[in-house]
């Protein structure tokens, strides 16, 4: 069977001022567009945007239909009342519950072992093949594809990455994925602040970007995390169930084994509106190159 690849799309881009997911990024489209093409060469046979409800005419006019014309595309929606009985949304609550809850949204949809990406996160064209391995991955073995600091920071602005403490051999595994807040680029290096001081971080880290294969059962863990979440964050109007969160307990409690590929491709991304002539740049370069056809799909 080929696996689903899902795209968390539903995001608010407060910081872009925008839906960044619908820019487009070079002549075959959005970043999406070209994720989709990545995948769909990679062994992928199906894809699931995960969207809020409203975008959907949007989405599809814009961007999805051209897709589907060559890769099925199907829909989930991402809503802040999608909770377990017995909880609710609190009074004020605007924002989404995390991207842990943005893929449990595609539980529905999705049977069989599958992918998760960000929508808008370019990964670059050889990404995706590692994670298409998941179909022949033993139950309780998940995939992550990580990249090296240096290749995932902002020329514009701070970023948040997940720093990932990785096992002896060959493929390496997960240990730890410890979130860190407002990296910036220093060179060929990151550095933050926090708490305790200034700390540098060296541009060789390996970083997860939220570029993920897991099997069928991980949505029954995730169920399980966040009902325990909401117990003791359900009354917040910001808290937010996220995917690494949901991972970390998984390997803490024994239940996976999460097994790392490590790429040395750049990825570019779409944080801050500053951002997009870069990630326009990088790809034109791609299309001229020719690893990328100037129409996708024709």
């Amino acid at each position: 069977m080929q696996p689903t690849l899902v795209f968390l799309a539903a995001g608010i881009g407060s910081r872009f001022g925008g839906l960044k997911q619908l820019e487009t990024v070079g002549p075959g489209g959005t970043i999406l567009d070209y994720s989709a093409y990545d995948a769909k060469r990679a062994g992928f046979g199906r894809l699931v945007c995960v969207i809020r409800e409203e975008m959907l005419a949007d989405f599809r006019e814009r961007l999805g239909d051209r897709i589907a014309r060559h890769i099925p595309v199907e829909y989930a929606f991402q809503r802040i009342d999608d909770l377990p009985v017995g909880f609710a949304p609190p009074p004020g609550r605007t924002r989404p519950w995390g991207t842990a809850h943005a893929v449990l949204a595609a539980a529905a949809t999705v049977q069989g072992p599958f992918a998760v990406a960000n929508a808008d996160d370019f990964y670059g064209p050889e990404s995706y093949a590692p994670l298409s391995g998941i179909s022949g991955a033993e139950p309780g073995t998940w995939i992550l594809v990580a990249y090296r600091l240096r290749d995932t920071l902002s020329e514009h602005g701070a970023v948040s990455r997940g720093v990932c403490s990785l096992g002896q051999g060959a493929p390496p595994t997960l240990k730890r994925i410890t979130e860190i807040t407002r990296i910036e680029k220093q060179g060929g290096d990151g550095v933050y602040e926090d708490q305790s001081g200034r700390h540098a971080l060296a541009g060789d880290t390996p970083v997860s970007m939220n570029l993920w294969a897991f099997g069928a059962g991980f949505f029954d863990h995730l169920r399980r995390g966040f009902r325990a979440f909401l117990e003791k964050n359900g009354t917040s109007a910001a808290a937010e169930y996220y995917l690494p969160v949901a991972v970390q307990e998984a390997i803490d409690a024994g239940a996976a084994r999460v097994r790392v590929a490590l790429t040395s491709e750049r990825w570019c991304g779409i944080t801050h509106r500053d951002d997009l002539p870069a990630v326009r740049a990088h790809i034109g370069a791609l299309v001229e190159r020719g690893t990328y056809p100037r129409n996708l799909w024709p």
